[in-house]
């Protein structure tokens, strides 16, 4: 396919009549359109095509229906059909009414060129720039970033799992690439073993069995790349992305035995790589196992960066998506620069602790002239946590002649120069005599003998450090450092609209793309609220799209669960539900239930009768409710037809021995299932 690109013209006359009569009081995407134009051209795009061939789909449309499509979560396929019967579209599109669109298949042939000429960031340029020349960015404003795990679009895989799979994807791309040399290799119980998925969870094993499954997946893999790498086959087999894999995914779970007549052997857990470097699935070798305070998941992390002035819509200016193991620290500088090089650099950048170090606090404002706001670690020492603890600030450092006075008036060794990571610092100790003999020796140090160390960063990164504690210790630091709540709202914005949570495609460029075109998807959903005056805590929806309906299964699947598992944690009426309605609080107080965390008592204090918290967030006193039967008791806590005992009217406490239908009640409950 060739690109010639020619002139956007403007939206046919005969389109913008019918859309403008159709939506009398506006549409984002004539709102987009009248307001920032088409977004995009074809000369961004001419790098991605040939000079000859047949000529292609406008690219500046196939972005704009790129950018939709992931906004509204739309497969190729509907959003293909949303071109050919959306007015809307037809309008942002500058399309005919009678335009009969392209082919689906046309979207992923453009993905696949982005992705290739790592041109993904063009969709996220052009926006900005337009909203430059309009005003709507500003430089050297306000930003703030934050990040949030993304899933990868492949299942978990336990050690044998991740071996079988991985030889099942090799033989299946030698299948593809040298049938007749594969037939040749491959005896003919590689077929019965490889030919489905492997799945051993699903299976009862026992350790023998598990671990001779292991020997000999690890045998028919090392005879496969021993075959791959003999001098007689073609040299290009060792290329193929699938056998590459499989050599890495061997290294790192097989230990290869001097004996070649010896099975390979599985590696012990302390001798396996780190977590940053093991692959966890051979169908997306860039994804990574990572695990940040209480969440492990298996994908990568996406930061987001926003512009967030007072007096200007909030729009996503850089998007950086980067396996999971990848520690936010190490996002710092990478997203500085990428500003820098658009000449997006704001003049205070809001993050959180993760991404704040003492190096970057010395970087960011002698590099870039950007402030970093954000809060730092604070010392974890003991010292530090004991109130009568010596810690660092209790020693006074002399850095001309390198040394240091403790708090007893003695002076260290003079400092060694080290290193960790790359990383420099000073190795301060103390002598052994001075610290033996000190009186306050269990206030500095919990070594049996040895005498105090302390470890220094170099002077200016340890000076910002030690101001940057001191100053976020303030209020006024906590009343500036709301300002970076709100990426939160833009990260859940993403999850909950734009699928962001999971990825729909595998390989880390194509999930890069993704999401850079679910960052342009918000943007423009944040332009229209500020065009038309939407209050953004007021805007809880994508203006772009329709509400996508509830999966019936799904609904009634809950439905289901939520009146089968009913019984609290005490057996009757109160207690802790093992299982609740979505939006309603776990607590349910009676009578017969501890204390309630309202009224601070099992009685409710605004009404004679018991309370209960199970449809809504206020008391049960205050909103009329569902019926709630209590058979055994002398009436109800609400108004209805109990489907065990018949009617009755609201009168007296509930809660008795039978207890209530919802929670106790046997013969509700075996109504209910």
């Amino acid at each position: 396919m060739s690109l010639h690109p020619e002139s956007i013209g403007p939206v046919p006359a005969e389109t913008a009549r019918v859309a403008r009569a159709a939506f009398p009081k506006g549409h984002p995407c004539l709102r987009l359109r009248d307001e920032l134009g088409p977004i995009y051209d074809d000369g961004r795009f001419a790098s991605l095509f040939p000079a000859q061939g047949r000529p292609a789909e406008a690219p500046w449309r196939l972005a704009l229906v790129t950018v939709l499509q992931f906004a509204e979560g739309l497969s190729d396929r509907q959003a293909a059909d949303a071109v050919r019967d959306r007015l809307a579209w037809k309008y942002l599109l500058g399309l005919e009414l009678t335009d009969t669109g392209f082919d689906f298949s046309i979207l992923s042939d453009f993905r696949a060129r982005l992705v290739a000429g790592a041109a993904e960031q063009l969709l996220l340029d052009a926006l900005l720039e337009r909203c430059r020349a309009a005003g709507l960015v500003r430089p050297r404003g306000r930003q703030r970033t934050d990040s949030t795990a993304v899933l990868a679009a492949v299942r978990a895989l336990n050690r044998l799992d991740l071996v079988g799979e991985a030889l099942r994807h090799a033989l299946a791309a030698l299948a593809v690439a040298a049938p007749d040399w594969l037939r040749a290799q491959a005896p003919p119980d590689w077929y019965d073993r490889y030919g489905t998925r492997v799945e051993t969870g699903r299976r009862t094993l026992s350790a023998a069995q598990r671990d001779a499954l292991a020997a000999t997946i690890g045998a028919d893999g090392l005879r496969l790349l021993r075959a791959v790498g003999d001098p007689a086959a073609p040299a290009w087999l060792r290329e193929i992305p699938a056998v590459q894999t499989l050599r890495q995914v061997w290294l790192q779970n097989y230990h290869a035995l001097e004996d070649p007549r010896a099975g390979p052997r599985l590696r012990e857990a302390r001798d396996q790589p780190p977590k940053t470097l093991a692959l966890q699935s051979p169908y997306d070798p860039d994804a990574r196992f990572h695990t940040k305070r209480e969440v492990s998941w298996t994908g990568d992390t996406v930061h987001l960066t926003e512009t967030c002035d007072d007096d200007a819509p909030h729009l996503i200016t850089d998007v950086a998506t980067v396996p999971a193991s990848t520690n936010d620290v190490e996002v710092t500088t990478e997203i500085q620069a990428d500003l820098a090089a658009r000449d997006l650099l704001p003049a205070e950048h809001y993050v959180d602790t993760g991404y704040v170090s003492g190096q970057h606090l010395l970087t960011s404002e002698l590099a870039y002239g950007v402030e970093l706001v954000g809060p730092v670690l604070l010392d974890t020492s003991w010292q530090a946590a004991a109130d009568e603890g010596f810690d660092l600030t209790r020693f006074a450092i002399d850095w001309e002649r390198q040394t240091v006075t403790c708090p007893q008036g003695k002076t260290s060794l003079p400092w060694t120069p080290a290193a960790r990571d790359d990383y420099p610092f000073y190795q301060v100790r103390f002598a052994k005599g001075d610290c033996r003999a000190c009186p306050v020796r269990a206030r500095c140090t919990r070594a049996a003998t040895r005498p105090r160390q302390l470890s220094l960063r170099p002077r200016e990164e340890h000076a910002a450090l030690q101001l940057a504690r001191e100053r976020q210790a303030t209020g006024a630091f906590a009343t500036r450092y709301r300002r970076r709540a709100g990426v939160e709202g833009t990260i859940a914005q993403g999850v909950r609209d734009c699928g962001l949570r999971r990825a729909r495609y595998r390989t880390l460029p194509k999930v890069r793309l993704e999401h850079v075109a679910i960052a342009v998807g918000i943007s423009l959903q944040r332009l229209d609220a500020w065009w038309t005056g939407t209050a953004r805590a007021t805007h809880p929806h994508l203006p772009l799209r329709r509400p996508r309906p509830r999966p019936i299964a799904r609904h009634l699947s809950q439905q289901h669960l939520s009146w089968r598992r009913r019984r609290t944690a005490s057996g009757g009426c109160g207690g802790w539900s093992t299982l609740r309605r979505p939006g309603a609080p776990r607590w349910m107080p009676t009578t017969s239930s501890p204390a309630c965390r309202r009224a601070g008592s099992s009685s409710c204090a605004r009404s004679p009768r018991s309370g209960c918290w199970w449809t809504a967030r206020t008391c049960a006193s205050r909103t009329r409710r569902r019926w709630r039967p209590c058979s055994g008791s002398s009436g109800w806590t609400g108004r209805g037809r109990c489907p065990a005992t018949g009617p009755s009217t609201l009168s007296g406490s509930g809660g008795g021995a039978g207890g209530c239908c919802i929670t106790g009640c046997s013969a509700a409950r075996r109504r209910a299932s």
